[in-house]
């Protein structure tokens, strides 16, 4: 069953979204703030949270932070009023799978966690435990990036992208086959979310000049590595 913790601080809202998901057979806990939702996850496990932005005691954002570090292969998305377009691209590198503008339809809402929760089995698929990537070794099954000196705990979407990527090397990869692959939506926030993965894989990937992500303006990209 997909146990879902939604963190949201208004009374009604969090209670229809609650009742909603309970009856298409979701499993659901509420809490008010981030850290009730940090309580939450000591004592239980969820498949995906739904986080609003604007909250008492501890935000939205601050809470996402905080999971990153915690438990970085969790999926989550945002739910929120905040639809600036500084707030959705600060929701997105923080990790979130989704950003969801309020007023939602609840259908929609379902769908997305959904093929969020969809696109989990693509890591499974992988078939090898451990890639040679330039200085790097990549291991995909556990979200791992490693050079002689550091390691770094990827997000399963950096993972899935990562992975993407490095099998498709010295290609041109289109942005909708990526969006369509990872995504499974080739709208603007989904297009938003990509862009900002591609600048973190950047940056994990700076310390092996020869490993280059190569934007093709108005096309895709290509991974290029010796």
């Amino acid at each position: 069953m997909i146990k879902v913790l939604i963190v949201e601080d208004d009374l009604d809202l969090g209670d229809l979204l609650k009742q909603y998901l309970e009856l298409n057979k979701f499993k659901v806990q509420r809490v008010f703030n981030g850290i009730e939702a940090r309580e939450a996850l000591k004592e239980s496990t969820f498949s995906i949270l739904v986080l609003d932005v604007m909250m008492p005691e501890e935000d939205g954002f601050t809470l996402a932070q905080k999971l990153q570090l915690q438990y970085p292969g969790l999926p989550f998305l945002f739910v929120t009023a905040r639809k600036m377009k500084e707030d959705i691209l600060t929701g997105l590198k923080l990790g979130a799978d989704d950003y969801i503008l309020k007023p939602f339809d609840a259908d929609e809402l379902i769908l997305r966690i959904k093929n969020i929760l969809k696109r989990k089995p693509l890591i499974s698929e992988i078939k090898a435990e451990v890639y040679t990537i330039g200085k790097y070794t990549f291991e995909p099954k556990n979200l791992l990036l490693k050079t002689s000196d550091s390691e770094k705990t990827l997000t399963e979407k950096e993972a899935q992208l990562l992975n993407f990527l490095y099998q498709n090397k010295k290609q041109v990869i289109r942005r909708e086959d990526i969006l369509n692959h990872l995504w499974e939506e080739t709208d603007f926030f989904s297009g938003r979310s990509l862009d900002v993965f591609i600048s973190r894989l950047r940056k994990y990937l700076s310390a092996d000049r020869s490993i280059q992500i190569e934007s093709l303006r108005g096309i895709g990209f290509r991974f290029l590595t010796e």
